[in-house]
C-alpha cells in the first residue's frame, strides 16, 4: 500500500490585497459595476465588470476587471488614455501578427526596450508617455524588419 506524500509549499499562495482602486484624476474611489453601466446595450462581453470612478460620468475614468475576479486589468483611465492603450495594443499585435515575435517575446522585448521589470510591463498600467513609447518602439522595429525582408 502506497502512502500519500505530503505536499510542501515552498512559497505560500499569494493572497491578493485588493484595495478599492482610486481615480488618478479626481481622487475618488472607484466602484465595481457591470459593464452595461458604462456601455449600455453596446457591451461586448455579457457579464463583464468595470471599476468606474464614483464621479462618473463627470469623471469619465474606468478600467476593466479580469473575468471571474475583482482584480482590475490596470489603472483607471480617461477616454484619451484608454484610446492610447488601445493603440499601444494594436502596435504590439502588429508585431505578433507579422510573425516577427510571439506574444511573450513582445512583452520580454518591450520590457527591455522600456527598461521596465517584466512584471510591470502591462499596457493596462501604462501612462500616456509609456503608451507613446510603446507605439514608437513597435513601429520602429516593424519598419526595420520590413526593410530587411524587402532587401
Amino acid at each position: 500500500m502506497k502512502r500519500k506524500q505530503k505536499v510542501v509549499r515552498i512559497h505560500p499562495r499569494k493572497k491578493h490585497n485588493l484595495a478599492t482602486p482610486v481615480c488618478p484624476y479626481c481622487g475618488r474611489d472607484a466602484v465595481l459595476r457591470p459593464a452595461e453601466y458604462v456601455y449600455g446595450d453596446d457591451t461586448i462581453t455579457a457579464g463583464s465588470m468595470l471599476y468606474v470612478c464614483s464621479g462618473y460620468p463627470d469623471c469619465n475614468s474606468y478600467v476593466g476587471v479580469h473575468r471571474g475576479t475583482k482584480k482590475p486589468m490596470g489603472s483607471l483611465a480617461d477616454k484619451e488614455l484608454r484610446n492610447k492603450r488601445i493603440r499601444a495594443h494594436h502596435a504590439m499585435n502588429r508585431l505578433i501578427e507579422s510573425g516577427y515575435m510571439c506574444k511573450n517575446g513582445v512583452y520580454a522585448w518591450l520590457s527591455c526596450s522600456l527598461n521596465l521589470p517584466i512584471k510591470e510591463t502591462h499596457i493596462g498600467r501604462f501612462s500616456d508617455y509609456m503608451c507613446e513609447q510603446t507605439i514608437m518602439e513597435c513601429e520602429r522595429v516593424l519598419e526595420n524588419w520590413k526593410g530587411k525582408r524587402a532587401a
